[in-house]
């Protein structure tokens, strides 16, 4: 943290911090810190009780209990009266650069910096002051990449799932090796990164969509008092979910066609595309959508609920020094919880995968989504809907630290705190 002082204090980056600087740096922190200690004071008695600090974080939508807001103040707490007057509370933020409240709860805030290659998860939130300061167009951009770099990472055993979700049944006994082999042998090794343009070209439009809708849905549904709960949040996130899906969606057409595609069978996206509008209509390019929009729900609702259960648990458990849970356990939290969305959409998402590739499969016959569903039960059993499950989850850990360090190394470029 010295560092960081150093950092914020040396205005004329000259490498040394006089006197004045360094006043001026304790003068403006105190300013922004003054601010914060207002804006938990409630009640304007000079303290701050656990109840002010729940109630603050309501008003950002983030739901603890007393117990865990004590936990929280236990941490500032310098006398043990369970509760944080001013001086506390600035000897504590002065040697710990935490400039607000809302640096705490950043920390929380569900992060879909993780891009596990399935942009099903609700959009990121911003703050006020984010949005204010341009903060908010450079942690998109840092997450695009983030997203791009993991997704290119990982490809291979992305190609891998489709194939195995087309192809893979009790006759064609497809396992990871023989899936590798097979995918080698037909197109060298440059096909494994088979569609994974697509698949980063869609990152793009898909997160600004997403991201402008949620604002929108958020505006429509905020109660009178303007504060938003959690189930109108997930509403607001599952909706722009599915406003960016609709919109993107021929993409997610084009990612499968050509995955499952053959060598020499498109030269590229455009010639894919074109292909398929003069072979099968524009209807094609919605094939498979009904699944992958249901899909939406059961993925967002288990995600959100997994990892708001774990934040609880590590809050009331292992929030002893500090409300900070670091680096792995967010990371932690973030897999976790994604991996239990991802296992309860997954029939949802082979369905739909395997409608939007049916066209390409030479002989297979054209059936909607309940069809689908009915045959692949009947003719290989549950285990049917969970083809190419394996290499998803291979993908999940790499994908996620891939995307975090990427993630980190475009804040520092772009100069985000």
């Amino acid at each position: 943290s010295q560092q960081k002082i150093f950092k914020a204090g040396d205005t004329n980056q000259d490498g040394q911090l006089d006197f004045e600087e360094f006043m001026q740096y304790l003068k403006d922190h105190e300013k922004k810190m003054k601010l914060a200690f207002k804006s938990l004071d409630k009640n304007n008695d000079g303290k701050i009780e656990a109840s002010e600090v729940v109630q603050s974080l309501k008003i950002l939508g983030i739901n603890i209990s007393e117990k865990q807001a004590e936990k929280i103040l236990q941490s500032i707490d310098a006398d043990g009266t369970m509760s944080v007057d001013w001086n506390e509370w600035r000897d504590h933020f002065m040697f710990n650069p935490a400039t607000d409240i809302e640096e705490i709860i950043r920390y929380w805030k569900h992060s879909t910096v993780l891009d596990i290659g399935d942009s099903l998860t609700v959009p990121d939130e911003f703050t006020e002051e984010e949005k204010k300061s341009g903060q908010w167009w450079k942690q998109l951009l840092a997450g695009g990449v983030a997203g791009a770099v993991s997704r290119t990472g990982t490809a291979p055993l992305d190609r891998l799932k489709v194939m195995m979700q087309v192809h893979g049944s009790k006759s064609n006994k497809m396992n990871i090796a023989s899936g590798f082999k097979q995918m080698l042998k037909e197109g060298g090794v440059r096909s494994l990164w088979r569609g994974n343009g697509v698949n980063v070209v869609k990152i793009a439009p898909e997160t600004a969509i997403k991201f402008w809708a949620y604002e929108q849905y958020k505006k429509i549904l905020t109660k009178d008092d303007g504060n938003l709960g959690t189930v109108e949040r997930f509403i607001s996130g599952s909706l722009a979910g599915a406003t960016a899906q609709t919109s993107i969606y021929p993409m997610e057409v084009l990612k499968t066609r050509l995955a499952v595609g053959k060598t020499g069978q498109y030269s590229g996206m455009f010639d894919c595309a074109k292909k398929i509008l003069k072979r099968e209509g524009v209807k094609a390019f919605y094939k498979g959508y009904i699944p992958n929009i249901l899909g939406i729900i059961p993925y967002a609702g288990i995600d959100l609920a997994v990892y708001e259960l774990l934040k609880t648990t590590w809050l009331e458990h292992y929030a002893s020094s500090s409300a900070n849970p670091g680096v792995f356990v967010l990371l932690g939290c973030g897999t976790v919880s994604s991996t239990c969305g991802q296992l309860a959409s997954y029939p949802l998402a082979l369905v739909r995968t395997r409608m939007q590739a049916q066209a390409s499969v030479e002989g297979a016959p054209q059936l909607n989504m309940v069809g689908l569903f009915q045959r692949i039960i009947a003719t290989e059993g549950i285990q049917g809907l969970y083809r190419g499950i394996a290499p998803n989850f291979m993908k999940v850990l790499p994908a996620v630290s891939i995307s975090y360090v990427v993630y980190e190394k475009m804040k520092q470029n772009l100069g985000i705190a």
